[in-house]
């Protein structure tokens, strides 16, 4: 009974504040909101809208393929991690604050700074590029940047919290193994793709979990950077630019459309499920515990 009652404040909290919402989203999924509120059942019919509906289609496309480019952050975090867990290198506390500023600076802002760097007018990209000669675009409106100037950003944000973890897990590998694998004549590169990556494995695999996950519910970055409602849609780029949460927003809170939403949300749920299930299944292929 002791065990039940320590864990009874965090169970309760966790049942009110997440799991009730889920259920009552769940619940809404099915229904249908009036102008003024009020709800009433209409059973798989925001289901069906939502197989069809193209938006929904294109959205989903634009947040995995975000999540997919957005991974090329872990390896970058390995390779920088690597370098800052160099034996006698100096000032890596310094290194490690700057690369982990980005973490903790609000979202908003990161956006902010960045819709301003890639500004096609006055932006510090373009302007550099002009020095060499490069007509940069307009990166947030143009259709074939886009997505990849987003990704920069994502990968930026995140990169220092993945180092600190990488970091964390290459200290904790034994040194005997690195001065064994050298008296057999193993040089550094050898070592690292030896030892260091099979090692780093279960830190690789909760890394792309959380990195997944934190990437499939993208909201901040692109609601700050193109906006909403029809300001945003005047971005040409917006259909590209476009994810579940924000299609998810802006028809439960633009068009009142609120049980569409919760539709549109609870299938984002279900999507994160699958994948994580088979992130969890292809693990003991590539995953190595000690």
């Amino acid at each position: 009974m002791w065990g039940y009652a320590f864990i009874a404040p965090t169970g309760l909290g966790l049942a009110v504040f997440y799991l009730w919402p889920v259920l009552q989203t769940a619940y809404f999924s099915f229904t249908e909101w009036g102008a003024f509120g009020g709800h009433t059942w209409t059973g798989l019919d925001n289901y069906v809208r939502l197989l069809g509906d193209p938006e929904v289609g294109q959205a989903v496309l634009n947040t995995l393929l975000y999540t997919v480019l957005g991974l090329a952050g872990i390896p970058l975090a390995i390779v920088f991690a690597a370098l800052l867990n160099r034996p006698g290198l100096g000032g890596v506390s310094v290194y490690r604050t700057a690369f982990f500023l980005p973490v903790v600076t609000m979202p908003v802002a990161v956006a902010m700074l960045w819709r301003w760097l890639y500004n096609g007018d006055y932006g510090l990209v373009n302007q550099v590029l002009a020095v060499v000669g490069i007509d940069g675009p307009n990166w947030i409106a143009d259709p074939a940047t886009a997505m990849y100037a987003l990704v920069v950003v994502g990968v930026w944000s995140s990169v220092g919290y993945n180092l600190i973890i990488f970091l964390a897990g290459m200290q904790a590998i034994p040194r005997e193994l690195y001065e064994a694998a050298a008296i057999d004549g193993a040089g550094r590169v050898r070592q690292f793709f030896r030892i260091t990556l099979p090692m780093l494995s279960p830190t690789a695999f909760f890394i792309s979990i959380v990195s997944v996950i934190g990437s499939l519910q993208l909201f901040d970055l692109v609601f700050v950077m193109t906006g909403s409602g029809q300001s945003a849609r005047a971005n040409p780029a917006y259909s590209r630019l476009q994810t579940v949460v924000q299609l998810f927003y802006e028809r439960a809170f633009v068009t009142n459309d609120r049980g569409y939403a919760a539709a549109i949300v609870i299938a984002l749920l279900v999507l994160i499920a699958a994948l994580t299930i088979a992130q969890f299944r292809l693990q003991r292929k590539w995953v190595h515990y000690v």
